[in-house]
């Protein structure tokens, strides 16, 4: 009898231990994945433009609705303009220190900070549209962004494009390169540096900041972007001339950042959906920008807008003073100086096929 007893409290406490196994409330690797699903995110993104600015503003929400759509609402975004969380040009340290997950600019504002970042915006006389966009996402250059960016827990994504632009608003006349010398123009980035070589004074300000120190007299020329933009900021209004082509931005990618750890934290699924959002939206802008410049030009001329091309002569010397800017800065360090090469290689690869396609048809037409 003590020996069945024996077998049968064995028996049980085997038994006891197993059922204990079974009921561990540690999640499996099923559960684990299932939370994962259904774990939401709020994410806040910062931005250098003004509330609803057509085409950069309006961009920004429809990306940030974009995401949260794919993501069946796992990740929703809150869109803050310039100057409600940060200034416009605080952007990219807001990402970096976490305070926002993501921000939406131009990589050539944060040039105090990251010299470097000015190739990932335009280049004067450098890529086009197209171009820029076959460079990072086929020629490399994303590879170099990201290596720029790396150091500051940033992750780099173009987000949008707004074409060609405009060389700019002027309130006097450019017959000569004389005509530059003294004159304060707002224009940042590379194409500052040259005007600022040629005689100039550049200015750097937020877009929300350019139709008041053109109108008081602060400033004596501005680039801006191009039709779209500018009549919506009502340019024309305080300058008389406005002046093409857009050597100093013959595109200009912008760009969506995202902080690494918070993009790390994400699922594979949703950080795809970040990506191909983004890739989206480039798309997006650049077809915005196509159609709604040609309608602002139109309405522009009806306004009175003089229309001037830059004299030959002034082009050129914008042109021989553009490849001694680059130089310079490919020269700041060894990361510059591989995509500036990077970046000319490139343009030379795809040069002959443009010439014979986008330039002939344009031509013709």
């Amino acid at each position: 009898m003590k020996r069945r007893h024996l077998f049968g409290a064995a028996a049980a406490l085997l038994a006891a231990f197993g059922l204990a196994g079974c009921n561990d409330d540690k999640p499996g690797p099923a559960s684990d994945a299932q939370a994962e699903k259904t774990k939401t995110y709020n994410w806040k993104m910062v931005t250098a433009w003004p509330k609803n600015y057509p085409g950069l503003g309006t961009s920004a929400e429809r990306l940030a609705e974009r995401i949260t759509a794919m993501s069946g609402g796992r990740l929703t975004i809150r869109v803050y303009a310039a100057g409600e969380l940060v200034p416009a040009l605080e952007v990219f340290d807001a990402v970096s220190r976490g305070t926002a997950e993501i921000g939406h600019g131009a990589a050539y504002y944060w040039r105090g900070k990251v010299p470097t970042a000015q190739f990932f915006t335009s280049v004067p006389f450098g890529l086009s549209t197209l171009e820029m966009n076959a460079w990072l996402n086929k020629g490399g250059g994303l590879k170099f962004w990201e290596e720029a960016y790396a150091p500051y827990g940033v992750k780099p994504l173009a987000a949008g494009n707004s074409t060609m632009q405009m060389g700019g608003w002027y309130n006097k006349e450019i017959n000569s390169l004389a005509d530059l010398k003294g004159l304060k123009i707002r224009m940042p980035g590379l194409g500052g540096e040259v005007l600022s070589r040629l005689g100039a004074t550049s200015v750097n300000l937020p877009g929300g900041e350019v139709f008041t120190a053109l109108q008081t007299g602060a400033i004596d020329a501005t680039d801006w972007v191009s039709p779209y933009n500018d009549l919506a900021f009502g340019l024309h209004k305080a300058a008389k001339y406005y002046y093409y082509p857009g050597w100093q931005e013959p595109q200009a990618v912008i760009e969506m950042l995202i902080n690494q750890k918070a993009f790390d934290s994400l699922p594979a699924d949703l950080q795809a959906i970040v990506t191909e959002a983004a890739r989206a939206g480039n798309q997006d802008m650049a077809d915005d920008y196509v159609y709604h410049n040609a309608i602002a030009l139109e309405e522009l001329k009806q306004q009175g807008v003089q229309l001037k091309r830059f004299p030959d002569e002034v082009l050129d010397a914008m042109y021989e003073q553009s490849e001694q800017v680059l130089g310079a800065l490919a020269g700041q360090s060894e990361l510059n100086g591989r995509i500036w090469a990077s970046m000319k290689a490139f343009q030379e690869q795809v040069k002959p096929m443009q010439e014979i396609s986008e330039k002939e048809l344009y031509n013709w037409r």
